[in-house]
C-alpha cells in the first residue's frame, strides 16, 4: 500500500490524543472514523475537535470552513464500522497494554487485509501489540506528540516484524498531514525523544534525592544556562510526576526517591495543586537565573548524550533523526547530538568515566558507540566530526 491509497483513517480513541489525531487528519483531506467505548467521551471528543477548528479559523489558519472540514469526520461506538472501510487504523486507546492488544486483535477482525493498523504508543512495545494479530508486517507505531494539532513531530516506530513498505507509508502519511517523521528502526522502549527526555528529569532528581541540588537550581540552570524550554522538575509538574514514576517502574528502573515521595504523598504536580512547587498556595515553579549557577549541568547532559549514543550505536536512529525529534518534539534549543558536538565527545565521555567511578553506577556507564566515536578521533566540532561532521556536512555515523 502506498500513502495515494488511502482516503480513509479510523482513530479507535476519541481523548486528548485520539482526537487531535483525527482533528489534522481530516484537515488534511481524509474521511474519518473516530470511535471510543461510551457514546459520551466520543461526543466529548468531537466537541474538543470543533472548539479546535473555531479557533482556528479565528486565526486565519485554516483553508476550508469548519463545517467542511467536521463533515468528513463521523462518530461512533462500534468499532467493525470506524475501522471496515479503513485504510489505516490508528489505536490511541490507554497506555495499558493489555487494553492495546485487545484492540488490535479485534482490529485485526475487522479491518481490510490491505490495511496498515498503528499505535500511538509513546513507549510501549509494537512487536508486542502486532503478536495479537496475524499481520505483523502491517503494523506500525504513529507517535504523534501531544496537542497533535500544534506538534509537528511523528515518530515511526518499527515493530520487529514491521515491512519496510509499512513504515514508509506511514511516514508518508504524517508528512501528507504536515507533520515531520522521524524513523525509530528497532522498538526500543521510550523509543528515540522518550529516551533522551529520561536523564533530563531522572538525573536532577537523583541529585536533589542525594542532597547535591536544589530543585530551583537543577530548573534554573538548564533553562537559563542552556535554554531548555522548562526545567526538569518543571516540566515533571506539568506532565505529572506519577507519569514519570510509572514509566520508571514499569521499565524496572530504579526510581529516584524525591519521585517516589512525591507519588506516595499525591502530589503529583499541576493536576493536584502541589508537585516539585506549590500551584495552590505558593508561586509555582518560582525558581531565578541566579539559582542554578552552581548546578553541574554537564552531569545532565552527558547521560542525555550517552542515552543518543546507544539510540545511534544500535542503529535505532541517525544523529540528524535524533537532533530532529528533541527540537520537534520537546523544544529543545538545538539537538542533543549537535550539542555534544560543541561540548567535545572527549569532555563529555570523562563526565561519565568520574561519575561512575566515584558512585560505582551503571547508569554512568559509557555507551560502546560514544567510546568508539572518541577513540576514533570523532570529538565533535573542533575536530571537524563527531555524531556529525563539519567538513562536508555528512554525518559522522555514515562516516
Amino acid at each position: 500500500m502506498t500513502v495515494d491509497s488511502i482516503q480513509r483513517v479510523a482513530v479507535v480513541g476519541a481523548g486528548n490524543m485520539g482526537h487531535g489525531i483525527a482533528e489534522v487528519a481530516a484537515m488534511a483531506g481524509y474521511e474519518v472514523a473516530m470511535r471510543d467505548v461510551e457514546a459520551e467521551i466520543v461526543a466529548d471528543g468531537y466537541e474538543d475537535i470543533e472548539w479546535s477548528l473555531e479557533k482556528l479559523a479565528e486565526k486565519g489558519r485554516l483553508d476550508e470552513p469548519v463545517e467542511t472540514i467536521l463533515d468528513r469526520i463521523e462518530t461512533t461506538t462500534a468499532l467493525r464500522a470506524a475501522v471496515e472501510d479503513a485504510e489505516l487504523v490508528i489505536e490511541a486507546a490507554p497506555e495499558q497494554m493489555a487494553i492495546k492488544k485487545d484492540v488490535f486483535a479485534d482490529v485485526d477482525e475487522f479491518a481490510p487485509e490491505d490495511a496498515i493498523l498503528a499505535s500511538n504508543t509513546s513507549s510501549l512495545s509494537i512487536t508486542e501489540m502486532a503478536s495479537a494479530t496475524d499481520r505483523p508486517a502491517s503494523v506500525v507505531g504513529l507517535h504523534f506528540f501531544n496537542p497533535p494539532v500544534k506538534m509537528e513531530l511523528v515518530e515511526v516506530v518499527y515493530g520487529a516484524e514491521t515491512a519496510d513498505e509499512t513504515a514508509e507509508t506511514a511516514a508518508a502519511f504524517a508528512e501528507s498531514i504536515g507533520k515531520t517523521p522521524i524513523y525509530v528502526r528497532k522498538d526500543v522502549r521510550g523509543f528515540v525523544v522518550n529516551t533522551v527526555l529520561g536523564p533530563f528529569s531522572a538525573e536532577p532528581a537523583w541529585m536533589v534525592s542525594e542532597g547535591e541540588a536544589t530543585v530551583r537550581a537543577a530548573d534554573a540552570a538548564m533553562v537559563h544556562r542552556r535554554g531548555y524550554p522548562m526545567g526538569p522538575f518543571e516540566l515533571a509538574d506539568l506532565t505529572g510526576i506519577d507519569v514519570g514514576y510509572h514509566v520508571r517502574e514499569e521499565g524496572g528502573r530504579p526510581i529516584p526517591p524525591i519521585m517516589a515521595e512525591k507519588v506516595e504523598r499525591g502530589d503529583l504536580g499541576r493536576k493536584t495543586g502541589r508537585g516539585y512547587y506549590d500551584y495552590e498556595d505558593g508561586d509555582g515553579a518560582d525558581y531565578e537565573p541566579g539559582d542554578g549557577e552552581d548546578f553541574d549541568t554537564l552531569r545532565v547532559e552527558a547521560r542525555m548524550v550517552n542515552e543518543a549514543a546507544g539510540l545511534v550505536g544500535e542503529d535505532v536512529a541517525t544523529p540528524e533523526e535524533i537532533d530532529t525529534g528533541v527540537t520537534l518534539g520537546l523544544g529543545f534549543p538545538e539537538g542533543i547530538c549537535r550539542r555534544a558536538d560543541e561540548l567535545g565527545l572527549e569532555t563529555v565521555l570523562d563526565e561519565l568515566r568520574t561519575l561512575r567511578e566515584e558512585t560505582g553506577d551503571d547508569r554512568f556507564a559509557p555507551d560502546d558507540y560514544l567510546l568508539e566515536l572518541v577513540e576514533n578521533g570523532r570529538t565533535g566540532e573542533a575536530a571537524g566530526a563527531g555524531f556529525h561532521r563539519y567538513d562536508d556536512g555528512e554525518s559522522a555515523s555514515d562516516a
